[in-house]
């Protein structure tokens, strides 16, 4: 009998252990991301020329890409901390959330890191049309009205106008670079804003995806 309840005992401690181990290995970590490196040789011209919706993607974003990716979204340009897209007054209440397979981060410009907030692959809830499922990164942009003033209806056409200053400084760069990005605003916007645990005045505004280009 003892020998049974030994056994048993030893099996559920296994089970637990596994479950913690598994727990730990799931658990995100702030990615520390690179110095951004864009080549200044980039021709803004030839940028707006190339600029297009592509709605295919395939392969992985190096460390690098994605640095360079939201510091021309939403980066810091100058020593007052002022961004690479204008924002009304301002306020800068666009917070630019990252979606991968491993889990979803929220974009530090300060520091220059992805912090975590949800693990595992919640892309998905990202779109509601396929032909994004293959794009490794998803970015959703989220505004915070209470970093703004006046009423709501105001608040979210100035809300709707920043997110698509940063939207197009995604588009010229992956154009200059070759990328391919889609902009939406289908979204599964309150299973997204439930995963993320949104405040009640955060309101997910869009989406956008990048990758690299399909093979043919």
């Amino acid at each position: 009998m003892k020998y049974r309840l030994l056994i048993v005992t030893s099996m559920s401690l296994v089970f637990v252990i596994g479950l913690c181990l598994s727990a730990f290995a799931q658990e995100l970590k702030p990615i520390q991301l690179p110095e951004p490196r864009l080549d200044p040789s980039k021709s803004l011209v030839q940028a707006l020329k190339d600029r297009k919706t592509t709605r295919e993607y395939s392969g992985e974003l190096s460390e690098q890409v994605l640095s360079n990716l939201l510091w021309a979204a939403w980066g810091i340009n100058r020593g007052d901390g002022r961004r690479t897209a204008p924002s009304a007054k301002n306020w800068q209440e666009t917070d630019l959330y990252v979606a991968m397979k491993q889990g979803i981060y929220l974009y530090d410009a300060k520091k220059n890191t992805l912090e975590p907030k949800v693990s595992g692959d919640n892309c998905s809830l990202t779109y509601t049309q396929d032909r994004f499922k293959d794009a490794p990164i998803h970015l959703v942009f989220v505004a915070d009205l209470d970093k703004m003033e006046g009423d709501e209806g105001i608040k979210m056409v100035l809300a709707g106008m920043d997110t698509g200053f940063i939207a197009e400084n995604v588009y010229l760069y992956c154009a200059s670079e070759g990328l391919p990005t889609g902009f939406r605003v289908s979204i599964d916007k309150p299973k997204l804003g439930a995963a993320l645990k949104l405040k009640p005045n955060q309101r997910i505004m869009a989406a956008q995806s990048v990758g690299l280009p399909k093979s043919k």
